[in-house]
């Protein structure tokens, strides 16, 4: 077991040290491409003096022994422009910057062998390559781009067109001779694309022009259209606005006519309203049957009829030329032996009056309606009454016939009629509403009242049939004695006499 685990810790060991020595050579690849020290790019604009800096960053170990620049145009092959050796003069070979490129500073020294180029052009543009040969390392190098800037002329404009039914540019934007090439973008409301052409221009610039194309119509006419040019040497972007320019025919429309011409009427227009690009030239009024009525005035765009008869029941035309072409409009006019009833400004404001005033009349009268259910609902409420009623008298006759017969009185066993129970004192009472007050009657009057009742059996005599509730301080001074009836306890009640 103890072996098994040797042998795979020693194939660990193998693997780790095969992974630290692929590390370090990568390391020393890495360290040895950046040791030669350059800027990565370098602007400048036509006819200034540009500064190609180079540095070899930690020769330690290793042994420099020349300096070569090389110069890689974007479109073409390698050239050595400057070299540089310790035990001989600088060289600068046959090339496009020969007589305009040095070593600076002057003499040279392997340690920092930068390079200037005066005057430089457009066509400098391109890589440059500061290569150092070493002992035992081999070359090494750093690489610069120089990028040349020109300042572009930009400029733009709208293209006056025809209203067609192809597409045709309707406006131009132009960035000429910069570098690098400019970016050219719209802005409008316009239905249309825009094409973008580049072309080289002198001393290796580019000159960028842009189209924008559409079916132009009447509308499009005076719509807002920019072009925006953005480039490198421009700290913001410049924009043109512009405005389209489309020519079409004149478009002819004839105001005026209310179908409410009729016989005797005075002082009425037709206007003819055009409008076109190019302005109108001419306006030209006709009637269908060729002949003009006496009584028409024509005034430039204007048809004023001075008195309308039946000569005016024609169709007038209004017929408007410009440079692209001719537009016409036309108006049939139906004279009325009689006026048409003139439409108030107000009229609709006043059937909505009249129609709120309704409604609101209606809301008040529901509410009162309401509130007057409500009271008689309080006052004529289903409750039971405020007063127990008087009981009732019986007459000397009754009586009489009472103690004559001798017959004993029977308990009545039919419901008394309109029988109310109060929720006060829980005890039977009878409907006010079915007597009246004594003060109201006489002794007579009394007497003939209450014998008008029937009888259901002869009267017993003297003694008298207690009413079938218990008397209580409110009841009157003239109401009979009867049996004493605890709350809340059951008794069967005597007939009772009416």
């Amino acid at each position: 077991m103890a072996r098994h685990d040797a042998r795979k810790w020693h194939d660990c060991s193998k693997m780790i040290g095969l992974l630290c020595l692929v590390a370090s050579i990568l390391l020393q690849h890495g360290a040895s491409g950046q040791r030669v020290k350059v800027e990565p790019e370098v602007l400048s604009y036509p006819g200034q003096t540009v500064n190609l800096r180079c540095a070899f960053t930690d020769a330690t170990g290793i042994q420099l022994t020349m300096v070569t620049w090389i110069y890689e145009p974007k479109d073409g092959e390698r050239i050595n422009i400057a070299v540089f050796h310790p035990n001989f003069d600088p060289n600068y070979p046959e090339s496009p910057v020969k007589g305009r490129v040095s070593f600076a500073p002057s003499p040279p020294n392997l340690a920092s062998p930068s390079i200037q180029i005066s005057d430089v052009r457009m066509t400098d543009e391109g890589k440059y390559i500061c290569e150092y040969a070493t002992y035992p390392s081999g070359n090494e190098q750093g690489i610069t781009f120089l990028v040349m800037l020109a300042k572009p002329q930009n400029s733009a404009s709208t293209i006056t067109v025809d209203a067609g039914t192809k597409p045709v540019v309707v406006a131009r934007c132009v960035s000429m001779d910069g570098r690098p090439a400019a970016q050219i973008s719209w802005v409008t409301t316009a239905n249309g694309n825009a094409t973008t052409v580049s072309k080289p221009g002198a001393d290796n610039t580019v000159t960028v022009t842009s189209e924008y194309r559409m079916v132009p119509t009447a509308a499009d006419n005076g719509k807002d259209i920019s072009c925006i040019v953005a480039h490198r040497t421009q700290t913001k972007a410049d924009s043109f606005p512009m405005k389209l320019v489309v020519q079409y025919a004149p478009q002819v429309t004839i105001l005026g006519y209310d179908n409410n011409w009729y016989v005797g009427r005075t002082n009425v227009v037709l206007t003819c309203q055009a409008t076109s690009n190019p302005l109108p030239l001419t306006t030209l009024w006709t009637t269908m049957s060729g002949e003009k009525p006496d009584t028409v005035q024509i005034n430039g765009n204007e048809l004023k009829v001075l008195k309308v008869d039946d000569a005016v029941n024609t169709t007038f035309v209004c017929e408007v030329k410009n440079r692209i072409g001719v537009g016409r409009d036309q108006v049939t006019v139906f004279v009325r032996g009689t006026r048409l009833p003139m439409k108030g400004a107000t009229t609709g404001s006043i059937v909505g009056a009249i129609i709120g005033v309704i409604i609101l009349l209606a809301i008040i009268g529901t509410a009162i309606a309401m509130y007057r259910k409500h009271r008689n609902n309080k006052l004529n409420g289903d409750g039971p009454p405020k007063y127990k009623p008087p009981p009732p008298q019986k007459t000397n006759s009754s009586a009489n016939r009472q103690v004559n017969s001798g017959n004993v009185p029977v308990a009545e066993d039919r419901p008394l009629q309109n029988q109310y129970y109060s929720t006060q004192s829980a005890e039977p009472v009878t409907d006010l509403d079915a007597y009246h007050d004594d003060e109201d009657y006489g002794h007579d009057g009394r007497e003939h009242y209450y014998s008008a009742a029937p009888s259901g059996w002869d009267d017993p005599g003297n003694n008298e049939v207690p009413p079938p509730y218990m008397r209580t301080d409110s009841d009157p001074q003239d109401y009979h004695q009867g049996p004493n009836v605890n709350r809340g306890d059951s008794f069967v009640s005597p007939a009772m006499f009416v």
